[in-house]
């Protein structure tokens, strides 16, 4: 399965402010590279979204802009390519409202959730946050909440999920975006 999975984190409750993209890249079922960048929002921070991530103003202050690092990562968000994410509408709204505020359009890509797939097909679990999947299935999620780890661990849990199921079954959870 050939897809690329992405995290973000935020500097408050805007989707509009995110402050960290990671990227990792998947070519048959193998983790082949990884991209991660922190984000300066130009906007305040608050201290719960802090006290989740440990990124603070003073962390991005000298870091790119979303504008200033689409130009880097526009190329891996095409028409057919997936795209996955834990909670993936989560993600794909930070995308969207953090490229809106600068007047870049929004690509268009295949979206899949690894939250959704978790659900269907890792049966009996308390619930199904990145963390708790990722235990269940022996995934090592490093750095909860650091878009890095997050990114790896949603990607082990898609590779994971199509060694066992097939390719079939994963099809249905793909919806464009």
């Amino acid at each position: 399965m050939n897809f690329i999975a992405m995290d973000f984190e935020t500097a408050n409750r805007h989707p509009e402010s995110a402050c960290s993209l990671a990227i990792v890249m998947v070519r048959n079922d193998q983790i082949v590279d990884r991209f991660y960048s922190v984000i300066n929002p130009q906007m305040p921070f608050d201290q719960r979204n802090i006290k989740i991530h440990q990124i603070t103003a003073a962390d991005v202050k000298d870091a790119p802009t979303m504008a200033e690092l689409w130009p880097r990562i526009a190329g891996l968000y095409r028409p057919g390519m997936l795209v996955a994410a834990h909670n993936a509408r989560f993600d794909a709204n930070v995308m969207q409202k953090s490229l809106a505020r600068y007047d870049i359009s929004a690509p268009h890509y295949l979206l899949i959730d690894t939250l959704q797939t978790a659900r269907a097909f890792e049966h009996g679990l308390p619930n199904y946050k990145l963390n708790t999947v990722s235990d269940a299935l022996g995934i090592d999620l490093w750095h909860h909440h650091n878009a890095l780890s997050d990114s790896e661990a949603c990607a082990e849990i898609l590779i994971n999920e199509h060694k066992k199921m097939g390719a079939e079954p994963i099809k249905k959870f793909i919806k464009p975006y």
